[in-house]
């Protein structure tokens, strides 16, 4: 068994910025891929991390290794996000283990990577993807944004994608569930204001597992992303983790119901 040391991943230098010294901050499936990202990014800059799990309990715990691995505490947590019970249960969980929230990133979202076309699509496949994308989000925020509002402070991001620019002929329903998310983002910024921030942020492709094992990706897709990205390549998920959790900073306090992307402006015709 190596050190907590040894386990760091070295995405992120050990001075950084401590933008949430102090605080609390709970990413949602950071087991894998850019919400551990997420997590780790937080645990750099300060924060203790809630870290999410429903099926990736290893990565979960491998995370966990990782945010302590800065010095910060670490609560690993499971909740199936379809489900309102489990993630009351949850959320009561993680006010009573941490003493309240300060920022909350819904990093979970199903973007349907058994589907390759449109018309593949499945009736099973679309209730799952707007279960987690649109009904998962949205009881994530409304449970934890009520105890915020109690408590007097917070900040909400909500991870959004820009297939809500381009849309998605692959899976129209996983471009559907992001576009509820902005919708979500909107709303909630409203009934929170001005008390609890809540605003989206929209990553583009990134070198994630999940990406990088997609079918269509391996067969000419990623080439056709890149001569279409100004900036000429995909980044790794640490590239946009600062800016994503920027938006649930101090730095960032009159900002909410706001959808910024960061995707080397590969949505700049559309957007």
């Amino acid at each position: 068994m190596g050190t907590n040391e040894d386990l760091r991943r070295t995405k992120f230098p050990q001075e950084v910025f401590p933008r949430f010294a102090g605080k609390w901050v709970m990413v949602t499936g950071a087991g894998t891929g850019f919400g551990a990202t997420l997590a780790e990014r937080a645990a750099a800059e300060g924060a203790n991390v809630v870290i999410h799990y429903n099926s990736s309990e290893a990565g979960a715990h491998q995370t966990a290794r990782l945010v302590e691995s800065y010095g910060r505490e670490a609560l690993v947590v499971r909740a199936d996000l379809k489900s309102w019970d489990q993630i009351k249960a949850m959320v009561q969980n993680v006010w009573e283990q941490t003493d309240g929230l300060d920022a909350l990133i819904n990093n979970v979202g199903d973007i349907a990577t058994d589907q390759m076309s449109w018309r593949e699509i499945k009736e099973e496949v679309i209730d799952r993807v707007l279960a987690v994308d649109i009904k998962g989000t949205m009881l994530m925020i409304h449970e934890n944004g009520e105890r915020m509002l109690k408590r007097g402070r917070g900040a909400i991001v909500n991870i959004a994608s820009t297939v809500v620019v381009r849309g998605s002929p692959r899976a129209p329903q996983y471009a559907a569930g992001k576009y509820g998310i902005i919708g979500l983002t909107k709303s909630y910024s409203y009934a929170f204001a001005p008390t609890v921030r809540v605003n989206a942020f929209g990553p583009g492709f990134m070198e994630t597992e999940s990406t990088l094992s997609r079918e269509d990706w391996n067969s000419g897709r990623r080439e056709r992303v890149i001569s279409q990205t100004p900036m000429g390549r995909i980044p790794k998920p640490e590239e946009l983790a600062a800016a994503a959790l920027w938006l649930a900073t101090d730095d960032a306090s009159h900002m909410t119901g706001n959808f910024i992307m960061c995707d080397g402006g590969y949505s700049m015709i559309g957007a």
